[in-house]
């Protein structure tokens, strides 16, 4: 892995998460699956010292619709056999977003959106606050023309040995940190990005900009860095 120096020059703590959900509105729909991988630098070297997977238990009544169910394989049984309840797994975020942390995500608003709206009805939604937030999507469609999901950049990367994309959010979290350790070693500019979100200008920004982010259009071709 990647040394990140640059990013624990400024932070003590690097937090990366992802989220499997029921859907795609973030007031409505729900997480089924919170995974998260937490870096420090030890001894001068970027270090995981904690890997976290919890399936979420559902509001009750509520499913897990067929189409979500063959896409992640997570069942409305494996929530009822397994998921830890909602406010347990607000109380573990709170506890790994302590501190000098930084929050990343491949795809940060979708699942900046889905937490905070978790974290609103089960949590303390005022963790988030004044916690600097790093999209690696934004930074990877600076390096590299469309398409631009999670397992196009870990192809790009030569990472297809190690890890999948594989709409788990635990095995998601772990190839978003070695697309991201790729990233760095490729240019060392991810402190630029930090509360920095492209977003498509055909479509806008889906649902709520994030008050502590900067949005800029980004296209499909990368033609400089969005922070120009």
């Amino acid at each position: 892995m990647s040394d990140f120096a640059a990013l624990f020059e400024k932070y003590d703590r690097l937090v990366l998460f992802d989220t499997e959900t029921t859907g795609l509105a973030f007031s409505r729909d729900e997480i089924i699956e919170f995974a998260a991988v937490v870096v420090e630098n030890r001894d001068g070297k970027a270090t995981v010292v904690r890997e976290y997977d919890e399936l979420v238990s559902l509001t009750p009544g509520n499913s897990v619709p067929q189409n979500i169910q063959a896409l992640t394989g997570i069942s409305t049984q494996d929530i009822l056999e397994r998921g830890v309840s909602k406010a347990r797994v607000c109380r573990d975020i709170a506890e790994m977003l302590a501190g000098n942390t930084l929050l990343l995500a491949y795809n940060a608003h979708f699942d900046l959106s889905f937490l905070y709206y978790m974290l609103l009805r089960d949590g303390d939604p005022l963790i988030l606050k004044g916690k600097d937030k790093l999209d690696l999507l934004t930074v990877y469609k600076d390096r590299r023309s469309y398409p631009h999901k999670l397992c196009n950049a870990i192809e790009a990367y030569g990472l297809s040995d190690k890890v999948v994309n594989s709409h788990r959010a635990v095995d998601d979290v772990l190839a978003t940190v070695a697309v991201m350790a790729a990233m760095e070693e490729e240019k060392n500019d991810l402190l630029c990005y930090v509360n920095l979100f492209g977003y498509n200008p055909k479509y806008g920004i889906d649902g709520k900009p994030i008050g502590s982010v900067t949005y800029k259009p980004q296209g499909y071709d990368p033609a400089q860095p969005l922070y120009a």
